[in-house]
């Protein structure tokens, strides 16, 4: 009996040192490979900076075929209000059209007779103060960095004090902001592009990160 319950304490402590074990294991993502199909359509350009914050273009891949323009403005559509994507209904617009025409069978311009919101002239553009806090949650800026804490990516203050001294440091930190980088900080981190940003609103991000 005695030679029993000794085997049983054995295996039981073996478990727990499996379990021990597996919660200490560390696990490796691969790199990221997928990309959406490249479209001189604008939806494309919002498609690359705000859709890929969040998930993989895989996820489009991974659609029933053969969804049509109004189908894939609809899953747009899902991604801005039932998940908080940042996108205008603009956005949506054009990210529907993008979709449709690219991964589909629907024509270029489909979405002509939609109306858009009103573009701003450029010269009132130009001379409105940004607001660089509005500039960051709407392009989602805040999901991956804060002020002072690492979250997915760096502190806005460790940014800066990576620049810190160099001259070039905030045309730097624009360019990531514009072109997007890898491995910046550390194996496996992305930072997503943001061409659809205007050169003023991405100055304006730089130097703020910049004065932190």
């Amino acid at each position: 009996m005695k030679s029993v319950k000794y085997m049983v304490f054995c295996l039981v402590i073996g478990m727990v040192g499996v379990v021990s074990t597996a919660q200490a294991a560390t696990i490796t993502l691969p790199q990221e490979t997928a990309e959406l199909k490249p479209s001189s359509l604008p939806g494309y350009a919002i498609a690359v900076s705000k859709c890929a914050i969040c998930h993989s273009a895989d996820y489009i891949n991974q659609q029933p075929p053969k969804m049509n323009l109004t189908q894939w403005t609809a899953e747009a559509a899902k991604m801005q209000h039932a998940y908080g994507a940042p996108l205008s209904d603009d956005d949506v617009i054009k990210i529907g059209e993008y979709l449709a025409v690219t991964y589909g069978d629907a024509k270029p311009g489909a979405t002509a007779a939609i109306p858009s919101p009103a573009a701003v002239p450029a010269k009132a553009a130009a001379s409105k103060s940004i607001d660089v806090n509005a500039l960051l949650a709407a392009n989602a800026c805040l999901a991956c960095h804060s002020v002072d804490n690492k979250i997915v990516g760096p502190s806005f203050k460790d940014v800066a004090a990576k620049y810190h001294g160099d001259n070039a440091g905030q045309t730097k930190i624009a360019a990531s902001i514009r072109d997007g980088s890898t491995g910046k900080w550390g194996a496996g981190g992305v930072m997503p592009p943001h061409p659809t940003l205007s050169s003023d609103d991405i100055k304006a991000m730089a130097e703020f990160v910049a004065k932190q």
